[in-house]
């Protein structure tokens, strides 16, 4: 896959996801949450969440500061754009990501029920053929170990992970010739 970033309207998302490119955090990660209509109660096609679980260990990488919340860019969760992850707290992403595989515009700031929305940052620009098989994958449910926020780590059954793990064996960033 190749993205475009959007460093114009989410200038603190993108230095924060380059960030983590450059210390090569997202090697070896999983996508650990994957809804597509496929897989999904509704039929409906939604996304693919990566960048937080190291496939290995299934321990949830440690992460630096979170965040400031920039979903207020304009731009909307269209298919092919990459989004932070986030808790119930706007300012909460840390390095987790999703990539839209539908049109989900309910996660737009202008939409949200939270009134904040997720924040774009960037869409695919090659191999979305990749993100569409990606999202097809047959999914369960898969014990996890998160952080607890107090250096330790708590187990956990997360939902719609792979049956057959999809490792981000690493993301770079292209050089310009």
């Amino acid at each position: 896959m190749k993205v475009e970033l959007f460093q114009d309207k989410a200038p603190l998302t993108v230095k924060n996801f380059l960030d983590y490119v450059d210390a090569k955090h997202y090697d070896g990660t999983v996508f650990h949450r994957v809804i597509g209509k496929e897989n999904s109660d509704d039929g409906r096609d939604f996304m693919i969440q990566g960048g937080g679980f190291d496939g290995a260990t299934k321990k949830e990488k440690s992460t630096k500061a979170a965040v400031k919340n920039e979903a207020g860019n304009g731009l909307p969760n269209a298919r092919g754009t990459l989004a932070m992850a986030r808790t119930g707290n706007p300012d909460s992403a840390t390095a987790q990501f999703y990539i839209n595989v539908g049109d989900n515009n309910f996660l737009d700031r202008k939409n949200a029920r939270d009134g904040f929305g997720y924040t774009v940052f960037g869409r695919v620009i090659e191999g979305m053929d990749v993100v569409d098989r990606i999202k097809a994958v047959r999914t369960g449910t898969t014990e996890f170990e998160s952080s607890d926020g107090k250096g330790g780590y708590e187990k956990g059954r997360l939902p719609n992970v792979p049956v057959d793990s999809v490792t981000i064996k690493s993301i770079r960033r292209a050089t310009n010739k």
